[in-house]
């Protein structure tokens, strides 16, 4: 680039991030570290009203989580109002800018009135042209006025958007839209350029729902004798069945893709594929893969689709590629909160390194993992008999159970490998077909009909636990056979 790079994230606290929050974020994040630029957290607090308690401390904490590192910031809008009153100010009196005296009522008859009609809904300029006269009686009445921006009545104004191409609106199209409410907050027009300006943010890139807002935003720069930045919209983002994102697409909080146990290099992989790619085929990306390689050029000028599992299987993929010991600190505070309060703490570390190998291929998420692993650290299971018995009946299972238990007692090498070796010439012995033995026991030893590799799980419980499992299994056998 040939000026400095220095973009910015701007979310207000109206609600926690989610998916297309996080997403804008990221490729500002993305093309400043590409380019070796700054980027900056503004947090734009001024709708009183409608903030959310806990939403910076989300948003923060959201950034963090993901690796999203800030240059500058957070800065916070409601700190600045003086600057966003000192220019509406400006703006009056250099006539770019009027105070505008109509009340609620008639701006909501005024615009039931333009629907009744099928006309465009926007200010009809009563206050555009008032004398001072007019002006003095308003205020003498102590109607407190909001600030409004003269928009040029003919003409065009285009700028190249550096995602969408050359775009043009015509004027006359615009109304006299709000800078100043009457509580004297500025409104996103009027605040985003004053900091935009003063931050010397090079390049404004955001969801291309703003993109009908981008001519008053140029306007306002030429208004203040300011050179704006760079205009890009990034596409929107849909669900899989091309409607607008909703919850039950999975559009939820950034934080509880966290709580479902979604890695967060998983989050930035899959997210920096909505909207943008390598080419057409590679996927799975390390953060610093994508940052080498970001372009504005790549983004897309059509939806992205947010697919739920397309994300569940790349964190799959995530998670099988941590190490054993990452998978365990990763898993941690999922076991801690998941498995049963009856279960012992603290939880033995030692013995889950040992069981994370034999269920790493099946997680698709760490939420999920005390679902898959809480048999490890229950003394006892609960299970119907019949799902022990299988295909069997209860007096042939108890046979092929007794037979199994009799030839596990004499192995004094308590692993996968011997276990194994004893086990399978007995299947055929007892005329069963493996699945149908094997499962037998796996219930026994697991209280399930799925469960990782029936001997390394074996071998993970060790000899007395295993027997302790076996036993009660003969025992539910036996009562059912009496």
């Amino acid at each position: 680039m040939d000026n400095k790079v220095r973009v910015r994230f701007a979310p207000s606290p109206t609600g926690f991030p989610h998916i297309g929050n996080i997403r804008t974020a990221l490729f500002n994040w993305l093309f400043a570290r590409h380019n070796n630029g700054e980027f900056i957290l503004r947090i734009e607090d001024t709708d009183v009203a409608r903030r959310v308690e806990g939403a910076v401390e989300m948003i923060l904490d959201s950034m963090q989580w993901l690796g999203m590192d800030y240059d500058e910031g957070p800065v916070y809008q409601s700190g600045r109002l003086n600057k966003y009153r000192e220019a509406a100010n400006r703006l009056i009196a250099e006539d770019k800018a009027y105070r505008c005296y109509c009340s609620p009522e008639r701006l909501d008859a005024m615009r039931k009135e333009q629907m009744k009609n099928k006309q465009p809904p926007g200010y009809d300029r009563t206050c555009r042209n008032l004398t001072g006269v007019q002006r003095s009686e308003f205020e003498d009445k102590g109607i407190v006025p909001v600030v409004r921006f003269k928009s040029p009545l003919e003409g065009m104004t285009k700028y190249n958007d550096l995602i969408k191409g050359d775009i043009e609106f015509d004027n006359s199209t615009l109304d006299d839209f709000v800078l100043l409410k009457s509580d004297g907050y500025p409104t996103y027009h009027l605040a985003n350029i004053i900091d935009d300006h003063e931050m010397n943010i090079s390049h404004v890139l955001r969801a291309d729902e703003w993109i009908s807002s981008t001519p008053r935003h140029i306007l306002l720069y030429a208004a203040m004798g300011w050179q704006p930045p760079y205009f890009g919209h990034l596409p929107m983002i849909l669900g899989p069945d091309r409607s607008k994102l909703s919850k039950r697409h999975g559009a939820t909080a950034i934080n509880e893709y966290r709580e479902q146990g979604f890695l967060p290099e998983t989050l930035i992989n899959f997210l920096a594929l909505l909207g943008w790619s390598l080419d057409d085929k590679t996927e799975i990306m390390s953060c610093s893969e994508i940052i080498n390689n970001f372009s504005l050029e790549r983004v897309s000028k059509t939806a992205a689709i947010f697919n739920k599992e397309k994300l569940e299987w790349m964190n799959g993929v995530y998670i099988r590629g941590l190490s054993n010991e990452q998978l365990v600190d990763r898993a941690m505070p999922y076991l801690e909160q998941g498995l049963s309060v009856a279960i012992t703490r603290p939880l033995d570390k030692d013995y889950i390194r040992k069981i994370m190998p034999l269920i790493q291929e099946r997680a698709k998420t760490l939420a999920e993992i005390p679902e898959l692993v809480d048999f490890f650290f229950t003394d006892e299971l609960e299970y119907d008999t019949a799902l022990l018995a299988g295909k069997m009946e209860p007096a042939q299972a108890l046979n092929a159970l007794q037979a199994a238990v009799a030839k596990l007692e004499k192995i004094n090498n308590w692993m996968a490998g011997p276990m194994e070796t004893e086990m399978r010439p007995l299947c055929a012995e007892l005329e069963l077909k493996p699945a149908v033995f094997f499962g037998m026991l796996r219930v026994a030893v697991t209280g399930r009909t799925v469960s990782p590799p029936l001997f390394q799980t074996m071998e993970v419980l060790g000899r007395e636990r295993s027997f302790v499992r076996l036993n009660a299994a003969l025992r539910k056998l036996q009562s059912a056979v009496i």
